[in-house]
């Protein structure tokens, strides 16, 4: 760093001894900053990583289970449709009866 002479004031070896500190303590401030900075930068990443795994395996497992329901819910209607099929005039009654029901629960 330069000196600078001010008019009226002398540099005294005290006063180079207070700026080089200074000065060493500024560049010492910016290495502990740029070492922060960049052990910040490998914990969002390991993080990010650990991040990404969890949201790719919370994914893979809901669709799974989608697919699983969706299984069921096609073999609960394929087993409805032959019931219906076996036993027409029980699933016309039952049908009826629900309606009934329904029709006196939501006319209240």
């Amino acid at each position: 760093m330069a000196e600078q002479n001010i008019p009226g004031q002398q540099t005294t070896p005290a006063t180079a001894d207070a700026q080089n500190k200074l000065q060493s303590s500024k560049e010492h401030a910016r290495k502990a900053a740029e070492d922060l900075k960049s052990a910040a930068g490998a914990f969002a990443e390991e993080y990010r990583g650990k991040a990404e795994q969890a949201w790719g395996e919370a994914r893979g497992k809901a669709e799974q289970a989608w697919g699983d329901a969706t299984s069921r819910a096609r073999t609960f209607q394929e087993d409805a449709e032959q019931y219906v099929r076996e036993n027409p005039t029980k699933a016309v009654f039952t049908a009826l009866g629900i309606g009934f029901v329904l029709g006196l629960i939501f006319r209240r």
